[in-house]
């Protein structure tokens, strides 16, 4: 509506809140094609695995959200954000531990965000 691209991530968002999963996912491969900050390609990326692993597609899932670059050492909020649905989906896809080993990583660098510390503990603890 705007002709502005740097919001096409909230637009694959509502597709998927209304469960058009796989508009979800062209608009989010749409949004990486293009020149936009590195915040707004992780949130693309973000919501387009979660609309992947929303169809039972883990393995798509997975590689699209391991597609984004991330930084290891000094994690931007943007890198928290990916390792976290990478998580989710991990988790959701029943590879358990390496859903943890993604929530380990946000709590090196935040132990404070988002619930990554709950989920990992029940991750671990169900081991």
């Amino acid at each position: 509506m705007t002709g502005r691209a740097d919001q096409n991530h909230l637009i694959a968002d509502a597709h998927r809140a209304l469960g058009q999963h796989v508009r979800a996912v062209e608009e989010a491969r749409a949004t990486l094609r293009l020149r936009l900050p590195e915040e707004v390609h992780a949130e693309a990326v973000i919501v387009g695995a979660e609309a992947l692993a929303d169809l039972g597609r883990f393995d798509e899932a997975i590689g699209f959200i391991r597609s984004h670059p991330v930084r290891e050492r000094v994690a931007r909020r943007s890198d928290l954000r990916v390792w976290y649905a990478a998580g989710d989906v991990l988790e959701r896809a029943g590879r358990r531990g390496e859903a943890a080993t993604e929530f380990r990583r946000i709590v090196r660098h935040d132990a404070a965000a988002f619930d990554a510390a709950e989920r990992l503990a029940a991750l671990e603890g169900s081991s």
